[in-house]
């Protein structure tokens, strides 16, 4: 039978292009999807990528996870739907459409044109669409990108409002006004989520300031703050009720400050600490205390208190002064305490986050968040005179997501979804959920959840799904929310145009005549937050309920989805909160979380930074396939990966290359054999192969099982680390290693048994790379062939042979070098049929002409006892010394006994495993290795006949090494000439026939060099020179001469 050759010479990255064309043109994707048709569904949801900005490495980390529990679970035969999805509503595409403009902020927006610009971004979603579906494509995610849910149609946005009504119904959408984050760049508020992806640890100059007290400026109290461009909206300061407070005196003037902040605040250079301390008293006393505001610049509105100290329980003494200054406008606890102490509520900052309307000229159109700003502010403040000292604060602060700009707090009206409402029904939804790793879900995500606020749903921008809200412009009380076409074309009056457009302006220009008092209904100007778009897509992909009802139902909940770890503030809580708001259920199953990809030094990728990783230069470079491998196989998926391109072809190369090197060594000797039809029933009985190949049979199966229980599990990892260990140490380094003779044994036919093992591991193997390849048939079975006593007993020939090793080297005893006797202890529960089966291969391993097992290690080593004071100590105290002193005491059948895990009592002491260390010491001239319960001994003595066995074994690896130099096949005969020292030359004679059947020699000369040789070298072997010339056998007997 012929099988297909593997060209070396082509790069990963033509084969790979090969294979996909080959599964274009047969429809792969296709017959997997129909193959798996009618068996039990695997729901899968693919999140929405943004398409007008390329993919990244980080993409085809995800993407690779998704492709492989969705190969596994077709291979399994079930029915798993692959359906693309498109992100295109929200800032993104806003962005990009300013920079394609050369325009910023909503009044160049505006100036330009709202149906303009959205019509822009309609076009723009999908700039880089062909981007996302090539490099899925080249990584070999399959995905359905022919019928995709897309975020902008109308289909979409119908099932969208048809959410939001759900939700009004049920009293959990609603209008509120309070302190949200606040982009001035975007001039929008953002969500708790969106918030929570962009922290970055800046430094920034913090203030200390004064406020004089209004009955004695004397008396001043001191507060610190990290945004001095608050100060102009100053209302109050808080104080903790429970904290001291203290009144230090410094030349004649007492500050205020608490007792345990006194030491980190200074007055020209020195800590208040230091001072006179002249009062003290607890916070609630200073409560009610006027002072004079620091910058009287605002002007302020006649209704509510200003310029008052109050109390506040958030007020802590951990950082700062222990008082805070309050400015309503800028913070949720300053605006909540305005709420309580009925505070007057001043801002001076403008939408686009500059300063308006001030009585300070040179501050007003300033933006608040420059340095310049603050820094102009601090030294007003010095001139003023209340200004105490300005430090650097290094502090995690939050910017936009999408653009990178400072944000600010600013109260505003605003719509939320009552998210809180439903905080108990969220935590007990997530904890049916299967979080990989478990302590995503519990932490991370858990905590979130704990700390749940309201949704900030809507987004003062333009491109968007707009909010399906009509308010009365006569009472704004009076609000209708919209949840289908039907129902907005019943309450406009008219049917929709067949060109309807639900976006903005469009969808404005649709308004009616309120049915409580006859004013007109209009939509409010709001768009919504994009995540509730991507949140609502396990509804939305098929227009539900409008249409596609049987086949909602279907796929829902999910049995599986996949993102990066930031999507626990994104995708992954919006999917949820929707589910459990809009339906009290379960949206998804298991997760699986994966880490950011960093680079190769551990940090965050950026252009800026220049470390950013082209997927398309590292694929082309190495191929899908190991860059797939090596994100998967390098470390846990949801550890931070370090992305090293030079680390690829280390960690995946070696697996990679001996996958091929055992096909390629397969198909040279499979060429005249076919592989028998288990359909038949023909094959050799398993109970009739030899022992290597029953281990091999039984360990493939054990690898199968733990692959199963690992992706079953989603630990791809692990799966993933199976397969590369299996393939790259039992498979290549073992099995064929040590039955490569029965392959290319010269003067018989090849064992065709060991090639039906062997063709059965590739092919199983082969079909369980699915995940990291392309494969129709199913996925493999355990055979039901594992034997327990045959895996422990090679495993421990193989532990044995590792300790044989160790111990040639203490008597440098090269590996090529016989041996006589080698000696071996095992524990008892290895010894047995199973073990002696396996000698032979032992033998043949460490290079030894017998291995005998020993009953025990009495004459190999002397085993002596260690106490562990420690453990005896707690036991016996003051007889502590006595009982150790009998541990020296203890017979070797009695440490014998507490190596294998039992108690022995000696005299009065009873002693336990952990109480006695148990170490070997040699006990004659052999090498002596041990671990534990297994003991090796070599015998270190060498004949004249073993000496030169070792002369020949080293000229045969020699040999090997010129006739790869020549370029010879694997099967290649040859002549060959061997001249030089005569202990080398008298070793060949001796070991003729070994020489020969290693060597593929068909011709050998002794004492003399081949003439007309393809490869002549001079050689030391043993410091012994010998020249060794060989060249192709020509068909004519061979001899010796």
């Amino acid at each position: 039978m012929a099988y297909p050759l593997f060209d070396p010479k082509l790069s990963p990255d033509v084969l790979e292009k090969r294979l996909l064309a080959e599964w274009k043109h047969e429809r792969l994707f296709q017959k997997t999807q129909d193959a798996a048709r009618y068996g039990p569904p695997f729901v899968f949801y693919e999140g929405p990528p943004t398409a007008n900005g390329r993919p990244g490495i980080h993409h085809v980390f995800a993407r690779t996870i998704k492709d492989l529990v969705c190969r596994y679970h077709t291979m399994l035969g079930q029915g798993v739907t692959r359906i693309a999805g498109w992100d295109t509503h929200g800032l993104p595409v806003e962005i990009e459409v300013e920079r394609m403009l050369g325009i910023s902020g909503k009044k160049q927006i505006e100036a330009y044109g709202v149906e303009k610009f959205n019509r822009l971004c309609r076009e723009n979603v999908f700039k880089y669409k062909t981007d996302w579906e090539s490099l899925s494509e080249r990584i070999a995610y399959w995905l359905d990108y022919e019928h995709p849910y897309i975020t902008y149609t109308n289909e979409y946005i119908e099932t969208v409002w048809w959410l939001l009504k759900r939700l009004f119904d049920k009293a959990l959408l609603y209008r509120g006004h309070k302190v949200l984050p606040y982009c001035p760049r975007c001039g929008t508020a953002l969500s708790s989520h969106e918030l929570a992806l962009g922290y970055e640890d800046v430094q920034t100059n913090s203030v200390f300031v004064t406020f004089p007290l209004a009955s004695d400026e004397k008396r001043q109290l001191v507060v610190w703050t990290t945004t001095p461009w608050t100060l102009l909206a100053n209302i109050a300061v808080a104080v903790h009720p429970d904290l001291e407070y203290g009144e230090y005196e410094v030349e004649g003037v007492r500050y205020v400050v608490a007792v345990e902040r006194a030491a980190h605040v200074h007055v020209h250079g020195e800590p208040l600490a230091e001072a006179t301390r002249v009062a003290g008293y607890r916070g609630r006393d200073l409560v009610g205390q006027r002072y004079v505001p620091p910058l009287d610049v605002v002007p302020l509105p006649q209704e509510g208190q200003r310029a008052i100290v109050v109390a506040g329980t958030f007020v802590s003494a951990e950082e700062g002064t222990g008082l805070v200054h309050m400015a309503p406008a800028f913070g949720a606890d300053d605006y909540a305490a305005a709420q309580q102490y009925g505070l007057a509520f001043v801002n001076p900052v403008a939408p686009d986050g500059t300063f308006q309307d001030t009585r300070w000229p040179e501050i007003n159109g300033r933006l608040v968040t420059d340095k310049e700003t603050n820094q102009l502010i601090i030294e007003r403040l010095k001139h003023d005179g209340r200004w105490l000292e300005t430090l650097p604060f290094t502090h995690s602060y939050p910017f936009c997501w999408r653009c990178d700009s400072a944000l600010i707090y600013y109260a505003r009206s605003s719509w939320f979804i009552r998210t809180t409402a439903v905080k108990a029904r969220l935590l007990e939804v997530n904890a049916q959920v299967a979080w990989h790793p478990p302590e995503m879900g519990t932490g991370r995500f858990g905590e979130w959840l704990e700390n749940n606020v309201d949704w900030a749903l809507s987004r003062d921008r333009y491109w968007g799904t707009p909010l399906n809200v009509w308010e009365c412009d006569a009472e704004a009380e009076h609000r209708e929310v919209i949840g289908s076409y039907a129902e907005l074309a019943e309450r406009w009056g008219k049917r929709l145009p067949k060109d309807f457009d639900p976006h903005k302006p469009a969808i404005d220009e649709y308004s009616w005549r309120c049915r409580v008092c006859g004013g007109t209904m209009r939509r409010v100007p709001e768009v919504i937050d994009a995540w509730f778009d991507s949140g609502a897509m396990p509804y939305a992909q098929w227009h539900y309920p409008f249409a596609h009802q049987a086949d909602f139902k279907a796929h829902y909940p999910a049995d599986f989805i996949c993102e990066g770890v930031d999507q626990t503030r994104g995708w992954f809580y919006s999917l949820l909160a929707i589910g459990v708001t809009a339906f009290d259920a379960l949206v998804y199953k298991n997760v699986i979380v994966n880490e950011l990809v960093v680079d190769a030094q551990g940090q965050k990728m950026s252009k800026s930074r220049g470390n950013v990783v082209n997927p398309w230069e590292v694929i082309e470079e190495y191929g899908a396939d190991a860059v797939r491998l090596y994100l998967l196989g390098q470390s846990q998926v949801w550890q931070k990966k370090r992305f090293d391109r030079r680390q690829v072809p280390e960690i995946t190369g070696g697996f990679l290359n001996a996958f091929r090197s055992t096909y390629e060594f397969f198909r040279r000797y499979a060429e005249s054999w076919t592989p028998p039809s288990p359909a038949d029933g023909a094959g050799t009985a398993f109970e009739k192969r030899p022992p290597a190949d029953r281990w091999l049979l039984a360990r493939l199966d054990e690898v199968v099982g733990e692959v199963r229980r690992a992706w079953s599990d989603y630990d791809v990892t692990a799966g993933v680390r199976g397969i590369m260990d299996f393939v790259g140490e039992d498979l290549s380094r073992w099995y064929v290693r040590r039955n490569r003779p029965r392959f290319w044994a010269p003067d018989r036919a090849t064992d065709t048994v060991a090639l039906e093992t062997l063709h059965e591991a590739l092919v199983t193997m082969h079909r369980a790379l699915t995940g990291t390849s392309v494969h129709l048939a199913s996925f493999p079975a355990d055979q039901g062939r594992r034997t327990p006593e045959l895996l422990l007993a090679m495993a421990a020939v193989r532990k044995l042979a590792s300790l044989v090793r160790a111990a040639r080297e203490t008597k440098q005893l090269h590996v090529r070098q016989p041996v006589a006797k080698v000696q071996v202890v095992v524990p008892p529960a290895v010894r047995g049929p199973a073990l002696a089966d396996l000698l032979d291969i032992l033998a043949a391993e460490v290079n030894a002409k017998v291995v005998e097992v020993a009953g025990s290690d009495h004459d190999l080593v002397r085993l002596k006892g260690k106490p562990d004071f420690r453990t005896l100590g707690k036991r016996y105290g003051k007889d502590t010394p006595r009982a150790a002193a009998a541990v020296s005491q203890l017979t070797a059948a009695e440490l014998q006994a507490l190596e294998h895990g039992d108690p022995v009592r000696s005299g009065e002491f009873e002693f336990r495993p952990e109480d006695v260390l148990v170490t070997r010491e040699v006990a004659s001239d052999w090498a002596v290795q041990s671990d534990g319960p297994y003991v090796v001994a070599v015998d270190p003595r060498l004949t004249a006949d073993l000496i030169q066995e070792g002369l020949a074994r080293e000229l045969v690896n020699r040999v090997q090494r010129l006739r790869k130099e020549a370029g010879y096949e694997y099967t290649t005969r040859i002549e060959l000439s061997v001249a030089g020292a005569p202990e080398v030359v008298a070793a060949v004679s001796a070991f003729q026939g070994f020489v020969e059947g290693e060597t593929l020699t068909r011709k050998l000369v002794l004492g003399a060099v081949l003439e007309e040789a393809d490869l002549k070298r001079d050689v030391d072997i043993e410091a012994r020179r010998v020249t060794i010339a060989l060249r192709r056998h020509d068909g004519r007997k061979g001899g010796t001469r």
